[in-house]
């Protein structure tokens, strides 16, 4: 586990997920057994269903602000 330093794609995804509680991608698919849904044109996360049944939506448009970038925790397996 590291602690990201800038924003990337990679970033973005990681931060939409843990907002939401989970780990990453694979903790989601193990948790839901559903892939999450994505915005068709740029593959970002257009909703979450959190770990107590409640819905995150989330924009098009980037929503991991610079500040909340060093709080990110990106996992590699």
């Amino acid at each position: 586990m590291v602690r990201a330093t800038s924003w990337s794609d990679d970033v973005e995804e990681a931060y939409r997920f843990q907002l939401a509680g989970y780990r990453d991608a694979q903790d989601y698919v193990v948790c839901n057994k559903a892939e999450a849904d994505r915005w068709p044109h740029n593959g970002y996360i257009k909703k979450l269903i959190r770990k107590d049944g409640c819905w995150y939506y989330f924009n098009k448009s980037r929503e991991c602000s610079d500040k909340d970038v060093p709080k990110c925790k990106l996992y590699s397996y």
